[in-house]
C-alpha cells in the first residue's frame, strides 16, 4: 500500500553511522542527516535520529530533533551497542545515511526483522578515501582471521574498505536511494535531494555585517571565510598561497570550526599564522550570524576523487546568506553556482589571487551576484525543494499495511 505523505504522519528513523564529535555530531544541525530531518519534520513526519558514538565526548545536539545516541568503541563493544541501537529503532520508515556498516548495515538488519521500507542516502563515495574502484583487499585466510580476532585488528574497524565495498553491492536492497550530486547519482542511481537550509534562519536581512564583525573582532579586516573542517583536498593551502601573492595586510582567512580529525589546522597556523583567524565550533543556529561577517565566502576545492564525489555545505550557506562567493570549478559547484559567483580553476593560487582582486575591485557587483545566488538557491536548492523531492520518494515506498 502506498500512502500519500501529505495526509499521513509517519515515524521516520534516520540511522547515522557515527554521531560522535568527530562524526555527524561535530556540526550539530549543520550536516546532511539533520537537514533531512528538518525537511521531514516540515512535512509533518515524526523524526528521530539514531546512531552510535565513537568518542569520549557526547556532542551537544539541537533539542528539536529527538536523538538516540549509544556510545561505543571502534574495536570493542560495537556488537552489543549495535544490538541496543537496533532494538530502539521504531520508525515506519528506515532512512540510513551513508552505505556504512553502522548505518546501512544496521538498517538492513532492521528491515529484515521489521519489514519496514528502507531509504539509503549517499552523500559521499566512501571508497574514494581508499583509492576508489582500484582498491583491492588481497585476501589471505590467515591474515583475514588475525585482523578479525586481535583486539585492534583492522577488520574490527567498522569502516574498513572491505565492508564498504561489500555494502556497495547491497545498495539495490534499499527501497529508494537519495543523493545530493551528479557524480553520486550517476554512480549509484537514486533521486537528487539538495542540501536545503531554512531560509528564515539563514536570512541576511536579520544581520548587520558591521555589527557582527565587531562582535567577533573582525571589524578591521577584509574577511575571507571558510566554515568547516580544513583538509588538504579542500584547497586552503592554495588560497593561503594566493594571499601570500597579494600581501594585503588587512586580508584574513577566518576558519570556523576547525578539524576534529588531525593536526592539519596546526600545520596551517604554523605556516600561515599571518593570514589566519580561527573561530571555534559554534552552534548551528549561530552560523548565519557568523557568516554575515564574511566579505567573501571561499570554496577553493582541489580536483580529487573525494571532492568530485562531495558537495560542500558551505556553498549552500553562502548562497542562502547572499554572500559573494569565490569557488573552484570542481564537481557540481559550477552547475549550482553558475553566474551568481566567481569561479576559478582548482589548484591555482594565481587564479585565486586574481579572483580576490576582481571581487574587491568591483565589490558592488560581487554583492549583486550574492543576492542573485540567494534567489537561485531558493528556486532550486532550498528546504522547500527538499520537501518536494522527499515527498515523492516517500510516496513511492511499499509501506506496511
Amino acid at each position: 500500500m502506498v500512502l500519500n505523505t501529505n495526509k499521513h504522519s509517519l515515524k521516520i528513523s534516520i540511522i547515522v553511522s557515527d554521531l560522535s564529535s568527530s562524526g555527524s555530531g561535530r556540526w550539530g544541525g549543520a550536516v546532511r542527516p539533520f537537514l533531512l530531518a528538518k525537511a521531514l519534520q516540515k512535512m509533518g513526519h515524526q523524526v528521530k535520529i539514531f546512531g552510535l558514538g565513537f568518542g569520549v565526548q557526547t556532542p551537544q545536539f539541537s533539542k528539536d530533533i529527538p536523538i538516540v545516541y549509544i556510545p561505543s568503541e571502534y574495536h570493542s563493544g560495537i556488537i552489543d551497542a549495535s544490538k541496543e541501537l537496533i532494538s530502539q529503532i521504531d520508525g515506519d520508515i528506515l532512512y540510513a545515511i551513508k552505505p556504512k556498516t553502522t548505518s546501512f548495515g544496521l538498517a538492513i538488519i532492521k528491515k529484515l526483522t521489521s519489514g519496514c521500507p528502507l531509504i539509503l542516502d549517499i552523500d559521499d563515495w566512501e571508497m574514494s578515501w581508499f583509492g576508489g574502484d582500484k582498491w583491492k583487499f588481497g585476501f589471505k585466510p590467515i591474515k583475514f582471521i588475525k585482523e578479525i580476532v586481535k583486539e585492534d585488528g583492522a577488520l574490527r574497524y567498522p569502516d574498513h574498505p572491505l565492508y564498504l565495498r561489500w555494502l556497495e553491492k547491497f545498495i539495490s536492497y534499499a527501497d529508494a536511494v537519495t543523493t545530493h550530486n551528479t557524480f553520486l547519482q550517476k554512480k549509484f542511481g537514486g533521486v537528487y535531494i539538495p542540501q536545503g537550509k531554512d531560509l528564515e534562519l539563514f536570512n541576511p536581512s536579520k544581520f548587520d555585517p558591521i555589527t557582527c564583525k565587531r562582535k567577533y573582532g573582525l571589524e578591521n579586516y577584509r574577511v575571507l571565510m571558510f566554515p568547516g573542517a580544513p583538509r588538504p583536498y579542500k584547497g586552503l593551502e592554495d588560497l593561503l598561497e594566493a594571499m601570500d601573492l597579494l600581501q594585503w595586510e588587512d586580508l584574513k582567512l577566518v576558519i570556523v570550526g576547525g578539524s576534529p580529525y588531525d593536526d592539519y589546522d596546526k600545520y596551517l597556523q604554523e605556516r600561515w599564522s599571518k593570514w589566519i583567524i580561527s573561530i571555534p565550533p559554534q552552534p548551528f543556529e549561530q552560523m548565519p550570524e557568523i557568516i554575515s561577517c564574511a566579505d567573501v565566502m571561499v570554496i577553493p576545492q582541489r580536483k580529487t576523487p573525494e571532492t568530485i564525489a562531495q558537495f560542500p555545505l558551505k556553498l549552500t550557506d553562502a548562497m542562502a546568506m547572499a554572500k559573494p562567493i569565490l569557488a573552484t570549478r570542481v564537481g557540481d559547484i559550477p552547475e549550482v553556482l553558475q553566474d551568481t559567483g566567481y569561479l576559478v580553476n582548482p589548484q591555482s593560487p594565481e587564479d585565486l589571487a586574481q579572483g580576490i582582486k576582481t571581487i574587491f575591485q568591483g565589490y558592488q557587483t560581487a554583492i549583486d551576484k550574492g543576492l542573485k545566488a540567494r534567489e537561485r538557491y531558493f528556486k532550486y536548492y532550498s528546504q522547500e525543494q527538499m520537501v518536494f523531492m522527499l515527498d515523492q520518494v516517500i510516496a513511492s515506498l511499499p509501506l506496511k499495511k
